[in-house]
């Protein structure tokens, strides 16, 4: 079976809700990729965090692949 490299971009207010879905990812495999991010938007008052993750599992890539059941 081939292999895919998943990417997922997961963002969330500035709050402990940011840090458990990074959490969640990593335990259940996910890989940590590049820097995290923050930007405030001026609209809303509200900071927000970003952080991509990357991970290798079986199975070809289509665009109806689900990444957050990997």
């Amino acid at each position: 079976m081939n292999e895919m490299k998943l990417y997922r971009f997961l963002s969330e207010e500035d709050t402990s809700a940011f840090c458990h879905k990074v959490t969640d990812a990593l335990n259940k495999g996910w890989e940590l990729y590049g820097s995290p991010t923050q930007t405030f938007c001026q609209a809303t008052g509200i900071m927000r965090c970003g952080q991509a993750v990357i991970k290798e599992v079986e199975g070809t890539y289509t665009p109806d692949t689900k990444l957050g059941e990997h």
